[in-house]
């Protein structure tokens, strides 16, 4: 095997765990994990070592949301800030037994992947917190919102004639705690999971005490900071196409090779790429280059491989 220079980190999209069009329950979980870790494992033993995978956790914080809504006149409801821990960590499970059994099978013995649950410190004075926009939950009647709203402060909104349904704040991400821990283990080799689900969104007080808040941070952005924060040299964002598209949709739809920084940047203010779908992605890329990264890649998993190897994929470079 012959090594690569530098790092990459690796951003899983929610497809990588949770096929759309499925139930979602945990054997199906493994499944899919198994399917997305043959690849990552290709990566390894192509040399491609130091590796930190982040992943999104949508459906599963919406379930573990679920179930403490469900259950709350039986048992005490879970903050959003222990939901986050509780699917950093059972999704960090499946990831590193999953992908330690696919490098075994292809002989990498000496592979060894660790989860790390990861605070993300945010700004509590985010304008993010005078605007929540990210629903969250089951849906609700308005008399059950109201009731809510009252009874629990939460912010609630009409979600498209559907019924009403919780909203919370999504800041961007500053720095994850765990980040010296992370990036020891990244520069000795081990393939650290961390910063599921864009982090545990924390704050501080007046105490220099970090504490959890109630909101949802953009995995995407989250992968562009521990990227910067480990010294890895390529960021590569997975989603279930093989290239950021210009016109998307369109009869003209035009694929995205190979772009400057300041190229994607004009195509972003120029409102090409949709809010909570690429714009995220492409936002992650530009501020994983403007703080120093050398390259972020854009396809799918499947495609990961002959990307690194420059074959296919949207490559942005400063």
């Amino acid at each position: 095997m012959t090594k690569k220079k530098g790092g990459i980190v690796i951003a899983l999209g929610g497809n990588a765990i949770s096929k759309p069009g499925l139930r979602g329950t945990i054997q199906e979980q493994f499944y899919s994990t198994i399917e997305s870790m043959e690849h990552v494992a290709e990566l390894y033993i192509n040399g491609f070592d130091r590796i930190l995978i982040t992943h999104g956790n949508g459906p599963q914080i919406g379930a573990a949301i679920l179930r403490s809504e469900i259950a709350s006149k039986s048992v005490y409801p879970l903050p959003m800030d222990i939901c986050d821990a509780d699917t950093q960590g059972g999704m960090g499970y499946m990831i590193q037994q999953v992908l330690g059994n696919c490098l075994r099978k292809r002989g990498a013995k000496e592979a060894t992947a660790v989860s790390v649950v990861t605070q993300v410190l945010v700004d509590a004075h985010d304008p993010a917190f005078d605007n929540p926009t990210k629903p969250v939950g089951l849906f609700y009647t308005e008399a059950e919102a109201k009731e809510m709203m009252a009874g629990r402060g939460w912010t609630m909104s009409e979600d498209a004639g559907r019924g009403w349904r919780r909203v919370v704040p999504s800041p961007k991400p500053i720095r994850a705690l765990e980040a010296d821990a992370i990036k020891t283990m990244f520069e000795r080799g081990y393939i650290v999971i961390a910063g599921g689900g864009g982090g545990i969104p924390v704050s501080i007080n007046r105490y220099n005490h970090h504490y959890g808040v109630e909101a949802v941070i953009d995995k995407d952005l989250t992968s562009a900071l521990l990227a910067n924060e480990v010294g890895a040299t390529t960021l590569l964002i997975m989603t279930g196409v093989e290239y950021a598209y210009i016109g998307f949709g369109a009869p003209n739809q035009r694929p995205l090779t190979n772009v400057s920084a300041a190229e994607l940047k004009k195509y972003l203010d120029a409102g090409e790429f949709a809010d909570g779908s690429m714009k995220p992605k492409i936002e992650a890329c530009l501020n994983f280059l403007e703080a120093g990264g050398e390259e972020a890649i854009i396809t799918s998993i499947s495609r990961s491989l002959a990307a690194l190897r420059g074959r296919v994929g949207t490559h942005v470079k400063p």
